[in-house]
């Protein structure tokens, strides 16, 4: 009898458990999101869109080649990075005519309503399912980026001493960062299968 009610009690947690995931799931995407609109987030993605085969089209140079100082041949993107907290007017103007900043607010908008897709599974199962397989699929394209990116990886930039560590698996903090949305695509799983439950036998919600 103590173990039946004990597994009752669980299977009451379990609602919020998976509540629970949904509401961090839509915070992670609405801040992500909404820092979309600002210049040094915009910018900071550019090496991820430009190297993608499924997104570099939105850029306008994205297919330029230059010299850089080093009088190597490289991609012109990597001439107008930005630090963070740096505004530099040249590079903002080279990001503006690039479409840098038009496709930011797009792609923000995009995370914004998947994380709200996503939130709403707790109330409308059918939206929840929607929410979750997109955040599958926008996790999916994410974690391509390891493939596609070169800096995901810790660079060879030389020094005093040989650098010991650079290449793959040397994950970079773009790399690291990128690789933690293996746990979003879990999670977007999960919530999809929780949503199509709920669909299929609404007394069981």
């Amino acid at each position: 009898m103590q173990n039946s009610r004990l597994y009752n009690r669980l299977l009451r947690l379990d609602t919020y458990f998976f509540n629970f995931l949904r509401i961090s799931i839509f915070i992670v995407m609405a801040w992500i999101g909404g820092l979309k609109a600002f210049q040094y987030e915009a910018d900071g993605i550019v090496p991820f869109v430009a190297n993608s085969p499924m997104m570099s089209f939105f850029y306008k140079n994205v297919g330029n080649k230059v010299l850089n100082e080093d009088q190597k041949l490289v991609s012109e993107y990597t001439l107008y990075k930005n630090p963070e907290g740096k505004m530099v007017k040249k590079n903002i103007d080279w990001h503006t005519e690039n479409g840098t900043y038009v496709f930011s607010y797009g792609l923000g908008t995009m995370i914004l309503i998947i994380g709200a897709l996503v939130l709403l599974g707790i109330w409308f199962p059918k939206i929840g399912a929607v929410g979750g397989a997109l955040t599958f699929l926008m996790s999916l394209v994410t974690l391509s980026f390891l493939v596609t990116t070169p800096e995901v990886y810790v660079p060879n930039l030389g020094g005093d001493y040989l650098t010991p560590q650079y290449g793959f698996p040397y994950l970079s903090g773009a790399g690291r960062l990128v690789l933690k949305d293996i746990i979003m695509m879990a999670g977007g799983l999960i919530l999809f299968s929780d949503s199509v439950k709920k669909v299929l036998k609404p007394s069981a919600s």
